[in-house]
């Protein structure tokens, strides 16, 4: 079982910046490709961002390309999720996800392939 925490979500004024971090325990963290989903309120939860096991690809949602970057530090069995430029539409709880994979490469996008999900940090953007 992989354990999955985050932290650093709260209250912010459009274009200010957070960073969500995602602590994992259970398991060797350079196995798990891991992702960020959000879901704001009345809406279905979105993919936002991934990065591959090792760190090698990322990938991103159109809507979030530009102001966001995701990274990994397999040494402290954290994921996180720098967002800047942040806008009233970001406002969401944010998810972190993860999938065990032998793949060295690849990145997840659909909340499908993931076997692991965060209890959730919610993100408010105030305009």
């Amino acid at each position: 079982q992989v354990q999955l925490v985050e932290s650093g979500g709260g209250l912010v004024p459009a274009g200010g910046s957070l960073r969500l971090s995602c602590a994992a325990s259970g398991r060797t963290f350079s196995t798990l490709a891991m992702g960020w989903f959000r879901q704001a309120p009345g809406k279905e939860r979105e993919f936002v961002t991934a990065v591959s096991k090792r760190g090698i690809t990322t990938n991103y949602a159109d809507s979030v390309k530009g102001r966001f970057t995701i990274s990994r530090d397999n040494a402290k069995n954290t994921v996180y999720l720098q967002m800047n430029s942040l806008r009233p539409e970001d406002t969401a709880i944010y998810y972190c996800a993860a999938h065990p994979t032998a793949y060295y490469s690849v990145t997840y996008t659909r909340d499908r392939d993931y076997d692991y999900w965060g209890q959730g940090t919610q993100v408010t953007v105030s305009s």
